[in-house]
């Protein structure tokens, strides 16, 4: 499998608190990769890292350097917005704009000029939400608010938008934390039948989650990246102890 993100001896502060210490990790493509830890180990930090949103956050910095697709995304030649497009973020609650369920999918399109025929527009919104699996169920919706969805909707029409705009990765923090067990369960289903076209990293607190649905998991602690393995290896014999203790329930 080919490396897709590369992170290299990264550390991030706020202001004087040093939030991620020395972070080494070689995420492969296309497949489901997550980020497990106690609240405030810097899982979510990391995941911001990846496509610099924690830029927005006045006296952070960083050192080291994230590596996607075999260009560092800390190169001041970089383009972030281009990066964003290119890795987009669905959050814990589902956050659609306060417009139709159209142009919520159609905003990055017309917003980064990626599209203008609106022949091409209504042909990637139809691909897009039919990707989520949403198309049959809103299809003679379109116009219709997107806050009139279900959470469980509004948060598949958040991951159509990143779809849209041919977004090569997806970022998932904590995407279900707001979703009942079956809405979970069809997230979780839906995350399983994307990683066959993107790279999904996915940050959650739900350890059962997390087994059920990546390839891959790191676990943090302080900052700390305590391990980094094959999923299977990290829940039924890790190499740390302070793993083993996490997963099985000792401490977090």
């Amino acid at each position: 499998m080919a490396i897709k993100i590369q992170i290299k001896n990264f550390n991030l502060w706020y202001t004087d608190f040093l939030a991620l210490k020395n972070i080494n990790i070689a995420i492969e493509e296309k497949r489901i990769t997550a980020m497990i830890g106690p609240s405030g180990c810097g899982k979510s930090t990391l995941l911001r890292a990846i496509n610099r949103i924690n830029d927005t956050i006045e006296g952070v910095r960083t050192e080291g350097d994230i590596i996607i697709s075999g260009k560092s995304v800390y190169d001041s030649r970089a383009d972030v917005e281009v990066l964003r497009r290119n890795v987009g973020m669905v959050f814990q609650r589902p956050n659609p704009f306060p417009i139709s369920i159209y142009e919520n999918v159609a905003f990055g399109l017309k917003v980064n000029r990626i599209e203008s025929k609106k022949s091409l527009i209504d042909e990637t919104v139809e691909e897009s939400l039919k990707s989520v699996l949403l198309w049959d169920d809103i299809k003679h919706k379109l116009k219709k608010s997107a806050l009139e969805l279900t959470l469980e909707q509004q948060q598949r029409l958040c991951i159509a938008r990143v779809i849209a705009v041919k977004s090569q990765i997806i970022l998932l923090d904590e995407p279900c934390s707001s979703l009942d067990p079956v809405a979970t369960q069809r997230i979780e289903e839906l995350m399983l039948q994307l990683k066959d076209k993107y790279t999904i990293v996915i940050v959650t607190h739900n350890m059962q989650q997390a087994a059920r649905v990546s390839a891959d998991t790191a676990f943090m602690l302080l900052g700390d990246l305590i391990e980094f393995d094959k999923t299977e290896k990290i829940f039924t014999n890790p190499a740390k102890k302070e793993t083993n203790d996490y997963v099985s329930g000792r401490f977090g």
